[in-house]
């Protein structure tokens, strides 16, 4: 099956203002990624979408194709299911057609070239359409509490918070940084979801989960990072 990689990167980020193009360990944050694609041997092409001139100068210079994404597209509201369905047409209206599309987090730049492809290798078509990377809870959200009007904390989910803990199952969490999808069920869909039975996932340790928003992120990552270096 033929594969391709898609990295959105719009330049509008609020908490961490440049996130994209952010310098991480001498290197670009996003080349990580296109690293990661490229490395991972599993696409025929690697492709950047972005509104920012400088993430796609970078992206160019890294060894990624680019594509300009419209501004109707990168605003605060724009979902990125719709920007991967308005980047498949374009790759349709030149004859490019491809069965896997993967999406790749420009701001995750400790998720490996390993990761990607493991991700990309769980997509069988009448079986599992749906693909992405997970990680642990780091604390039981069986545990949690809300917050009342009148500031008094009850258990979110009481009938579970007394069980022993062998009696909870582990969860996992979609970590932020890759995604893989069967294009023909993608396009019927409303994400990067399936229903029962037709999404499987990767699951990655924290330390190569962390997706990075803020400046505390920032720094957990540069952690993690100096401990594999």
């Amino acid at each position: 099956m033929k594969a391709i990689a898609l990295i959105p990167a719009r330049s509008g980020s609020k908490r961490l203002p440049r996130k994209n193009v952010v310098a991480f360990h001498g290197k670009p944050i996003i080349a990580y990624s296109i690293e990661a694609a490229k490395d991972s041997g599993c696409f025929e092409s690697v492709v950047v979408s972005s509104d920012d001139e400088e993430a796609l100068r970078i992206a160019e210079r890294w060894g990624a194709e680019i594509e300009f994404r419209d501004p109707n597209l990168a605003t605060d509201d724009a979902r990125v299911k719709d920007v991967c369905v308005r980047f498949l047409g374009n790759q349709a209206a030149v004859d490019r057609h491809y069965d896997i599309l993967a999406v790749l987090y420009a701001t995750a730049p400790l998720r490996t070239a390993a990761d990607v492809r493991a991700v990309v290798n769980l997509i069988k078509p009448g079986y599992c359409h749906y693909a992405l990377a997970t990680t642990r809870y780091p604390l039981p959200p069986h545990q949690a509490l809300k917050r009342a009007e009148d500031g008094s904390l009850e258990p979110m989910w009481a009938d579970v918070l007394n069980r022993r803990s062998s009696e909870i199952p582990e969860l996992e969490v979609d970590n932020g940084s890759t995604y893989a999808v069967y294009i023909p069920a993608f396009l019927k869909a409303t994400g990067f979801y399936g229903p029962p039975g037709e999404t499987y996932g990767h699951l990655m340790p924290r330390e190569r989960s962390v997706d990075i928003d803020t400046r505390e992120d920032m720094e957990l990552a540069s952690y993690y990072y100096s401990k594999t270096q």
